[in-house]
């Protein structure tokens, strides 16, 4: 079913990558939502208002919440797919993101809703009715949302959509919550103990904690949180697969959205290399990034001295001997300005994030370093902060 829907309703929809295929994924991925939640929505409503079941109802609600998401998820894909404008020239893709944040946000309303209904029927009990076609509106909403789960899950792998992936895994919890309640209908029938309060609380609990979840995913994107470890080391092998590329550092990833990732970094190459022949690789190593992996990478050229013994054996070392001070810093830029008394070290050196050394105790470490290697060295050390946590391979 979902492989005919995806070749129905997407055109050229093995183009995964191109940005109105994606959004023609998304909108598919909306539509669907909104249909079998509503049909869900309304089955369960039926059935819980007619034998009286606050369980059944608050599971209702819950599939009514989930439709709602998927016009919010429908209407941010549309907007997403806004192009470019003089206000905004990054694109409007983050608009996926706030999709997401404001189903979550929906969510959490609906769920503290549903735990107010539930206290209420818990102090107040009423009798619940127990019939067969409650039991199968159940069961058909399971195996609904196991389908729901299983389309997402693809849809969202195949445009790597973080919202869609998000929703998957709500499809997969709406499964254990209905799964939930189907279980306390048959239990109170068969042991004439009444659950159904009970049950509607922890469906609406698990609401609300699936919800806090959503709002973490959502609100990270859009507070800048680090690139993930396999972005860093695939940018890192990427470029270092080049030949004439000695080393990368300074790596800084902006997220705008969904195909709007921009980055920036540092790479070293010999300084005796023609400046004419690293421009042009350089550039090589720009347009790929775009046409394979449709990021926007702005590249630095460091030149390198590679032709004195002096500072290629000193760059290895203290490489080696930084990790010393810690595992986490790493050196690069290094270069020597001898002199008659004395000589230069000048170099960069980079710590974490939150890192448990202040900048002046990792100086005052590298200094007794280079001290240790030749009292005439005086270390000149420039201070950097990691903005992503790039493999070094010193």
């Amino acid at each position: 079913m979902t492989q005919l829907l995806i070749r129905l309703f997407v055109k050229n929809y093995q183009q995964a990558d191109d940005p109105a295929v994606r959004t023609n994924y998304g909108k598919l991925a909306g539509s669907v939502g909104i249909f079998c939640n509503l049909l869900l929505a309304l089955g369960k409503f039926a059935a819980g208002t007619v034998f009286g079941s606050i369980a059944i109802v608050a599971d209702a609600l819950n599939n009514l919440s989930d439709a709602s998401s998927s016009v919010i998820s429908l209407l941010g894909f549309k907007l997403a797919a806004k192009p470019a404008d003089n206000d905004h020239p990054y694109g409007h893709a983050r608009y996926e993101y706030l999709a997401g944040l404001a189903v979550a946000v929906m969510i959490l309303v609906i769920g503290v809703e549903l735990a107010k209904s539930s206290l209420e029927k818990i102090l107040h009990p009423t009798p619940v009715l127990f019939s067969l076609v409650a039991v199968a509106v159940l069961v058909a909403s399971i195996l609904t949302k196991l389908w729901m789960a299983a389309f997402n899950r693809e849809v969202g792998r195949r445009i790597q959509s973080t919202t869609l992936m998000a929703t998957a895994a709500d499809s997969r919890n709406d499964v254990i919550s209905t799964a939930a309640v189907l279980a306390a209908t048959v239990v109170s029938h068969l042991s004439r103990l009444n659950l159904d309060g009970w049950m509607g609380l922890a469906v609406a609990l698990f609401i609300l904690y699936s919800g806090v979840g959503l709002v973490r995913d959502t609100l990270n994107p859009l507070l800048g949180e680090a690139p993930s470890e396999e972005l860093t080391r695939h940018v890192h092998d990427k470029v270092m697969s080049y030949p004439g590329v000695l080393g990368v550092h300074d790596l800084m990833v902006h997220d705008y959205g969904p195909g709007q990732r921009f980055a920036t970094l540092h790479v070293e190459m010999a300084a005796e290399q023609d400046a004419l022949e690293a421009h042009d690789l350089i550039d090589n190593i720009e347009h790929a990034f775009w046409k394979e992996d449709r990021m926007h990478v702005v590249i630095h050229y460091d030149p390198i001295v590679t032709g004195d013994a002096a500072v290629t054996d000193l760059r290895a070392w203290l490489g080696e001997a930084v990790k010393t001070i810690d595992p986490a810093l790493s050196v690069h830029d290094l270069r020597l300005v001898p002199g008659t008394t004395h000589t230069n070290v000048i170099f960069d050196c980079v710590t974490p994030p939150q890192f448990h050394m202040s900048d002046l105790e990792v100086r005052q470490a590298l200094k007794k370093l280079l001290a240790r290697r030749d009292p005439k060295y005086v270390c000149v050390v420039n201070m950097e902060h990691s903005f992503a946590a790039i493999p070094h391979d010193n």
